[in-house]
């Protein structure tokens, strides 16, 4: 009696027998296989041909998603690039507050930007970034151990910036110094009227190296 061969038998058979088609060419044109893409029945070389179209459009996408980073990521290093020389430029030390918001305005394209520090110097204690924050800011500021991005939710943060009631996403950055767990001493907030500029699905860390790179610039105000 002759064993029926399953699928998986022939498959592993083929597997082991590269050569086999070779010997057998003419089934190459005699295997009739339905194909998925135009119903048809097919050779096995044209389902074969299909098979590696398919395999070769998969490669393409993901090669044109991997150049789409790739720019994206290139265009977010040279904005990172335009905002430390706008801060490198700033030689005033009372003025590195305004250089800070200002150019990450200017250099990311941000709607609004503020910040606030806790704790300046005597000398600071009257410029605007050193105006009143709540108790309540200052904990949630020691709570924020990475950046906050999503939609306003009322946030006193956010009150701070110009036209405050138009801000429907935001970004909220605690102030530290780099590597630093412990308490923080500052905020800066960015926000747009737009509900999808920023959204807890984006990636934060590029946002960790903006907050780390203001809190350096920025430590020279603090008692």
């Amino acid at each position: 009696m002759t064993a029926t061969l399953d699928s998986t038998a022939v498959a592993r058979y083929l597997a082991d027998h590269p050569h086999f088609f070779e010997e057998h060419a003419s089934l190459l044109g005699d295997v009739r296989l339905s194909s998925p893409l135009t119903g048809r029945a097919v050779s096995l070389q044209e389902r074969q041909m299909e098979v590696m179209r398919e395999k070769y459009k998969a490669l393409e996408l993901r090669l044109s998603e991997l150049n789409r980073n790739a720019q994206e990521n290139q265009a977010i290093a040279n904005r990172f690039h335009s905002w430390n020389q706008s801060l490198l430029r700033e030689h005033d030390v009372a003025g590195m507050p305004r250089a800070v918001t200002e150019g990450l305005k200017s250099s990311f394209n941000v709607p609004a930007a503020t910040l606030r520090l806790f704790n300046v110097a005597p000398q600071y204690q009257d410029e605007w970034f050193a105006a009143g924050v709540s108790e309540d800011a200052r904990l949630f500021a020691n709570g924020l151990q990475a950046p906050y991005c999503g939609s306003n939710n009322d946030f006193e943060a956010v009150r701070w910036l110009d036209d405050a009631a138009s801000i429907k996403s935001a970004v909220i950055v605690a102030l530290r110094a780099p590597g630093s767990k412990g308490p923080a001493f500052g905020l800066l907030t960015m926000g747009s009227p737009d509900a999808e500029r920023f959204t807890s699905l984006m990636a934060t860390d590029f946002l960790v190296h903006i907050g780390e790179t203001a809190s350096v610039a920025l430590a020279p105000l603090l008692a």
